[in-house]
């Protein structure tokens, strides 16, 4: 009896220990399913950092094309106003994202009020099922520079051309007048000139090639300003006299520069043709040096035609001439002032210009004296 009892009592306490159980684990699933679910961060951990470090301006979209984050670039860039993004392009580039899910890019200009327009390229991706990412390059820079390459490839081309046709002409007529000596010499004088402005035409593209990066040269020590000068004025003083114009010189002769002197000698040279070639006939042409600081300013000056204020800022064009009339006349290639702009910044300094049309026009090449170790090179 005794050992059915405590089979019983066994019995009963397994029973009531599986409902125990059976209870606990119900109410453990019940509780699990009442308490609200975790709530995943909907940018990704990590995510900003990321932005942070881009290049690229970088902007993170949700699902109702609200911004949720933007770099520091992107809001400089104009991309984002307030939660939204702009421009309109980019916006309904990333509303396809949203659509398909594919990865798109594409190339689009930025208007901003008051400022150049921006060319920037844009590749938007999916990020998360939810978010969106936006990735923008300004590439304005690479846009101007590629401008500016093909504007050059095509005016060397006119150019070249025009001095090469005239040759070519003045050949033919030489032929044809063979039996004219007057005639002969008079052609043959005349492709001699058209000669000589190919040659410089050619070499001034050189030079400009070789400046364009405005990287600092190899060849630099401190040079004499007045050998500077004097040598400019040599340069021109024919062509001076051919049209009765007075160049003077005024500067210190212990004046000197630090630089390379070639190129210094092909800025100096070129401001001095420059005011002879736009100064009327019977003008002045004055030259002056003076110690300012740190540095060495040169100035040419002029009584000739001057120049517009609105013109100032495309002097240092590539083949702009103000008076393209005279400019051609005179064998002018349009090369010279972009060439002493890119001596000065390659030698550390800059150019200034003051001009005033039926006045003159005064050009300042600032370059930097050498200092005390230079002076004992």
């Amino acid at each position: 009896m005794e050992a059915s009892a405590s089979y019983v009592i066994v019995g009963m306490l397994g029973v009531v220990l599986g409902a125990a159980l059976a209870w606990v684990w119900r109410f453990s699933e019940s509780r699990q399913q009442t308490l609200p679910p975790s709530e995943e961060p909907l940018v990704p951990r990590g995510v900003e950092d990321v932005l942070a470090v881009l290049s690229s301006s970088a902007v993170l979209l949700d699902s109702s094309d609200t911004v949720v984050q933007a770099s520091a670039p992107a809001i400089a860039l104009g991309v984002v106003a307030g939660d939204e993004l702009r421009p309109p392009e980019l916006a309904a580039l990333a509303r396809d994202v949203q659509r398909d899910g594919q990865v798109r890019e594409a190339d689009l200009m930025i208007r901003r009020r008051r400022r150049a327009p921006l060319n920037v390229h844009a590749r938007v991706a999916p990020l998360t099922s939810s978010l969106r990412l936006v990735l923008i390059q300004d590439r304005t820079r690479e846009r101007q520079v590629e401008t500016i390459r093909r504007d050059f490839v095509a005016n060397v081309s006119h150019e070249l051309k025009t001095p090469i046709g005239a040759i070519n002409l003045l050949a033919e007529a030489v032929g044809e007048a063979a039996d004219d000596p007057e005639a002969v010499v008079r052609f043959s004088a005349r492709m001699r000139a058209e000669s000589d402005r190919l040659t410089r035409l050619v070499q001034q593209i050189i030079d400009l090639s070789r400046l364009q990066n405005d990287t600092a040269s190899d060849d630099t020590a401190v040079v004499k300003v007045d050998e500077l000068i004097a040598e400019a004025v040599e340069h021109s003083t024919t062509a001076a006299d051919g049209r009765e114009i007075e160049i003077t010189v005024n500067s210190l002769t212990e004046l000197a520069v630090y630089g390379d002197r070639a190129q210094l000698h092909s800025a100096v040279s070129n401001l001095v043709e420059n005011a002879v070639t736009y100064s009327d006939r019977g003008g002045r042409v004055a030259i002056s040096a003076e110690r300012a600081g740190e540095d060495v300013r040169i100035t040419v000056s002029d009584t000739g035609i001057g120049i517009p204020d609105e013109e100032l800022e495309r002097i240092f064009e590539r083949f702009y001439r103000v008076d393209p009339a005279r400019a051609r006349a005179t064998g002018g290639t349009g090369l010279g002032l972009s060439i002493v702009k890119h001596v000065a910044a390659s030698n550390g300094g800059t150019v200034e210009v003051w001009s005033e049309p039926g006045v003159g026009s005064s050009f300042t090449l600032v370059l930097p004296a050498p200092g005390l170790e230079e002076e004992h090179m």
